[in-house]
């Protein structure tokens, strides 16, 4: 997981499924997560939201984190299809606690000082995936803009 995999030659570029054995397998996945809980521990946003007991949630999380980057059915095979969106439903993810994972997420990927094509894909799915997880608006939201509420070119 060392920068001095950077000066390795590549004939092509990196594509997700190369991340788990590119890494070194479920150790490096294992790692992070250690590192991004650590963060969320402390988080007065998040850590309400987590139950008491962390260690299930760091396992689901090594292992879905390993299948998505090539690591073989890990997750599925024991926890069915990741059905994120459903399995997020229950918690107030709203636009701060998706940021506050997205940065705490990023800030474990950094930690780790992967390769820089590894930590690029990394924190580019952190990138577009969070958005997708928030299911819940500010109490100040009362009422999201209508189409007919938009401005028109005339």
């Amino acid at each position: 997981m060392s920068s001095a995999d950077d000066a390795t030659p590549r004939s092509a570029p990196l594509e997700p499924a190369g991340v788990f054995e590119r890494v070194g397998g479920m150790e490096a996945f294992e790692q992070l997560v250690e590192a991004f809980y650590t963060r969320v521990e402390t988080d007065e946003v998040l850590r309400p939201q987590y139950p008491d007991d962390l260690t299930p949630g760091k396992r689901h999380l090594a292992m879905f984190l390993a299948q998505y980057w090539g690591g073989g059915d890990v997750y599925s095979s024991e926890r069915g299809h990741p059905r994120l969106r459903m399995r997020h439903a229950p918690f107030d993810v709203t636009p701060e606690a998706a940021l506050r994972w997205a940065q705490h997420m990023s800030a474990a990927i950094e930690q780790l000082r992967f390769p820089s094509d590894v930590e690029a894909l990394l924190l580019a799915y952190v990138q577009r995936a969070t958005p997708t997880l928030i299911n819940r608006l500010p109490d100040d939201v009362v009422e999201l803009p209508s189409d007919d509420a938009r401005p028109t070119d005339g």
